[in-house]
């Protein structure tokens, strides 16, 4: 099994993330360079978290090996001293040479994590910090030509690549006055780390210390059918309005096309940027704006006004983001529509005494084997109107309970004698039983657990409602982009924390232990010992207060005193909560008629796809 382990997980991984992406994404409608970044994004953060804990059990059993081989090599002492064991020994001297030391299923060669790691740290990097960002930017700009593009995405990323090269020029500077240490391509390499780390662990630990109340409480909340139906309605009045908003803002600027392609006739220099602009107005806005244009007139006409280059490459970008904001509250209303009437739908069968589930719509895809063999209308009956709710609480403690052991242990992983982070007292208590798939599972396990906390509270926080993550290929290129760029900058300094945790990270535990071939990479500590002694270990102490600001909803009493009504399930929500329940209970037909416009909007755009793919350059995002 000598890499074994390490092979089947590459390539397992690489079809997870195939798999997810074309769960979100649509291979179809998508441009392949958007497809192929956000791929490898995913790719490689889910290569962290999976690999990781491989990494973890052979570094134990490297030290294992390390720990028996100096226990061999001193003197032979007194039988009552040889038989007596400390809490931290994991060696026993009465057992054999061979019996000692067990080679873990999933053992990794020399050489082999090292240059994986450096392979993985570094693409993902360069992609989170130069590639995907470029990207993302370069497709919403407004300009026409390659070289206009480049340089708004440019300017628009200035405030990412400005934090960095701050946070790594002061590192620099500090490095270069310390008269202890010498610049070197080392030195260079760990300030870049660790001004990447640092920008990551400062976003990190607020991200999760709302998401380690909010991820627990999120399944409690809806293991209440009741609340939840209620908290829907409420999302269905505000998000109808921002549909309505984004309706009347599209119409705004295809108005605002309309005049403008009708005033720059085809003889026009500037008649191609006009087309260009259309190419990205919905199929039918360019249908109606082609039914104008049969005639030909001399663009030197006195009496007529054009507008310049500049202001025809702002109403582009205003094109692109109106046309993506439409759309993405089209996906959004689908979805929190269907949320709706599947809980009215629970509501009304909980009463029911037949025990067969009933739905007041018919669903929109044929029913499968499963549904027809397996998942029958029985069988939903018992799961949605009496197991869910249980297996929702029960879900939700067991989450508790794991935020709670988060919290402490990020509160004291730095002390080491005696052990008080709780996952560091697990993992040693495998390390003496060679547990090493228990230790790989817990590893995992934890992983997955942090990094959920911390990238579902991106996509719940309203401030972010910009990007969304939307399953059966609803999910458009931005939120796409934005997902892998967030991934692969905030999973390195995530997994990072994690060794900490564990006091697998010698920098901050202060052991003379073996190192994971992941810390390896981060470069030593000592060169910035302030970074290591200081800000990785107190800052993420900060999460304790945030964790309770998110238990007393302090950040949603705020937005709601500056005029942001947010759910808080009293009385001044209770407007719009009756007219998201009005909305529902008077508009039957809402439902079917928003599926059917979908439908035809999801047409329109491959239409479109199809039709710029003939007219645009490769670079025409």
């Amino acid at each position: 099994m000598s890499g074994a382990a390490l092979g089947i997980e590459i390539v397992v991984v690489f079809f997870l993330a195939l798999f997810l992406l074309h769960r979100y994404g649509d291979f179809k409608k998508q441009q392949r360079m958007v497809l192929f970044g956000t791929l490898l994004a995913w790719y490689l953060c889910f290569l962290i978290v999976f690999i990781l804990p491989l990494d973890v059990s052979t570094t134990i059993y490297k030290q294992c090996l390390i720990d028996h081989e100096a226990h061999a090599q001193t003197p032979s002492v007194s039988p009552v001293l040889s038989n007596q064991t400390t809490p931290n020994t994991s060696i026993s001297a009465s057992k054999n040479t061979q019996h000692v030391c067990y080679k873990p299923w999933s053992y990794i060669p020399d050489g082999i994590m090292p240059v994986f790691w450096r392979v993985v740290y570094w693409t993902s990097q360069c992609l989170t910090w130069l590639l995907l960002p470029f990207m993302q930017s370069y497709a919403r700009s407004g300009g026409f030509s390659i070289t206009g593009k480049i340089k708004t995405a440019l300017i628009e990323n200035a405030i990412y690549y400005g934090t960095y090269l701050f946070i790594f020029g002061s590192l620099l500077i500090y490095v270069a006055v310390h008269p202890q240490w010498r610049l070197s391509w080392y030195e260079l390499q760990t300030i870049g780390i660790t001004a990447a780390n640092t920008w990551g662990l400062f976003l990190l630990v607020l991200l999760l210390g709302y998401g380690l109340v909010e991820i627990p409480r999120s399944y409690w909340e809806a293991s209440r059918q009741g609340h939840l139906l209620i908290k829907t309605y409420f999302k269905v009045a505000k998000l109808m309005t921002e549909k309505a908003d984004s309706e009347e803002n599209l119409e705004d600027v295809m108005e605002e096309v309309r005049k403008i392609n009708e005033s720059i006739k085809y003889n026009h220099p500037l008649r191609k940027n006009v087309d260009t602009i259309l190419r990205k107005c919905p199929v039918e806005y360019q249908e109606k704006m082609g039914r104008n244009m049969d005639d030909y007139e001399d663009f030197d006409d006195k009496h007529n006004t054009y507008p310049t280059e500049r202001s025809l490459s702002k109403l582009h970008k205003q094109v692109i983001y109106a046309v993506q904001r439409h759309n993405r509250t089209r996906v959004q209303w689908q979805i929190l529509l269907e949320q709706a009437f599947h809980l009215e739908d629970v509501a009304k069968n909980e009463t029911s005494t037949s025990r067969q589930f009933i739905h007041s719509f018919a669903p929109p895809e044929p029913v499968g084997w499963f549904r027809r063999y397996i998942y029958t209308p029985t069988v939903e009956w018992y799961w949605e109107c009496l197991l869910k709710q249980w297996f929702y609480r029960i879900l939700s403690v067991v989450l508790a309970l794991f935020s709670v052991a988060v919290v402490w242990s990020e509160c004291t992983f730095f002390s080491t004698r005696p052990v008080l982070s709780l996952f560091a007292v697990f993992i040693q208590l495998a390390e003496r039983d060679y547990n090493y798939l228990y230790i790989e599972m817990a590893c995992f396990i934890t992983i997955f657990f942090l990094c959920t906390c911390v990238y579902s509270t991106v996509f719940r926080i309203r401030v972010f409602n910009y990007y969304y993550l939307a399953s059966h290929h609803q999910t458009d290129a931005y939120s796409l982009q934005f997902s892998g760029m967030l991934f692969c900058r905030l999973t390195p300094p995530l997994c990072l924390n994690f060794l900490g945790l564990i006091h697998m990270d010698s920098a901050i535990s202060h052991q003379e232990k073996e190192q994971t071939a992941y810390t390896s990479i981060m470069g030593s500590m000592r060169v910035l010992s302030f970074i290591a002694n200081g800000f990785y270990i107190y800052y993420p102490m900060l999460i304790v207060i945030l964790c309770i600001a998110t238990y007393f909803s302090l950040g949603t009493r705020c937005l709601n005193l500056l005029g942001f009504q947010q759910f808080m399930g009293d009385e001044m929500t209770s407007d719009l909560i009756d007219e998201g329940r009005e909305l529902l209970t008077h508009r039957p037909n809402l439902y079917l008629s928003t599926r059917l416009i979908l439908k035809q909007l999801s047409k329109n755009l491959f239409k479109t796809m199809r039709k710029n793919s003939c007219q645009a350059n490769l670079f025409e995002w």
